[in-house]
């Protein structure tokens, strides 16, 4: 036989059988009526406007108490702590100076020009032989353009030369050899035979865009003491000067005021930058105590690269 589903209605539940039989019988109880809202006092009626504006404004009102609360305790302690001391043109001074102190100073340009182009000077030895030792008989300056040991030096430093030495900035000592002269421009070209591990060339620049004014370096051995750095303007352009012994003419040279005496002369003039632009030759004093007196000479780089057998401009 068949069975058919039983569902559950909502709302009603029949009881029947043995399951109610010891069941208390149910009371129904009516709910009370709502109690009515009394009615409002005349004071109450005077203030529900305003409770009904605090309800809706309550949040805004809290914030703006919170931030009257906060100006007022600023002004409270602006009011009681003391008050800033004013800047005077001492302190102003006292600052300043404590920030220049702070700061390294800035090296000068003769000191850049020389840093850049030391490595490529070299003290130059005329080096003669006595009876009982081999002593230096003259000191000039020499430059190293070549990074194979060639040398640019003034001719009349290593004119009748027994043997030639130069000294290198890192101490390195070596005999050289003359390879090459230009009398008429007093220049004499060197190998070195040893050479530095790290030898540096100089850097040569054209004298095409030189000008009077223009700051330059002199870097050498005056007296055989360096090397020494003096520093000076340009004071003239292709000038002319007749030799000590007044054998030789020589023209087309850079005047200029960096101090140098005997043992500068084969050094480089440099620019602030550290370019060779001239080969230091000479230097005018009328008197017979051959030191300078303010006005030196230096013959043009091209002159001198054009002797070294290179031509870089």
């Amino acid at each position: 036989m068949k069975k058919q589903t039983l569902y559950r209605r909502a709302g009603r539940t029949r009881t029947s059988g043995w399951a109610n039989r010891n069941q208390p019988p149910v009371t129904l109880v009516s709910p009370e009526p709502p109690k009515q809202p009394a009615a409002p006092t005349r004071i109450g009626k005077l203030l529900l406007p305003l409770r009904r504006y605090y309800t809706r404004f309550e949040r805004p009102a809290l914030v703006g108490a919170g931030v009257l609360s906060s100006l007022i305790a600023i002004l409270i302690y602006s009011a009681l702590a003391p008050g800033q001391r004013q800047l005077t043109q001492r302190d102003i001074d006292a600052a300043v100076l404590h920030t220049l102190e702070s700061l390294p100073p800035e090296p000068s340009r003769a000191s850049v020009a020389y840093e850049n182009v030391r490595r490529s000077v070299v003290l130059v030895r005329q080096l003669g032989i006595d009876e009982k030792d081999t002593k230096a008989t003259g000191v000039g300056t020499g430059v190293v353009i070549v990074d194979t040991g060639i040398i640019l030096t003034n001719l009349h430093v290593v004119a009748g030369a027994d043997r030639i030495e130069v000294v290198f900035s890192d101490g390195t000592e070596s005999a050289a050899d003359v390879v090459s002269v230009q009398p008429e421009n007093d220049l004499a070209v060197l190998q070195a035979k040893t050479l530095p591990d790290d030898l540096v060339p100089a850097t040569l620049r054209s004298t095409q865009g030189l000008k009077l004014g223009d700051e330059v370096v002199a870097i050498g051995f005056p007296f055989g003491i360096g090397p020494s750095v003096s520093f000076g303007v340009v004071s003239g352009l292709r000038r002319s000067y007749h030799s000590t012994d007044g054998k030789r003419l020589l023209s087309n040279l850079i005047q200029f005021d960096a101090a140098a005496n005997p043992g500068n002369s084969g050094g480089p003039l440099v620019t602030v930058d550290g370019d060779v632009v001239g080969i230091v030759t000479a230097i005018l004093n009328p008197t017979e105590q051959r030191v300078f007196i303010g006005i030196g000479f230096a013959v043009p780089i091209e002159n001198a690269a054009a002797a070294g057998g290179i031509s870089p401009f």
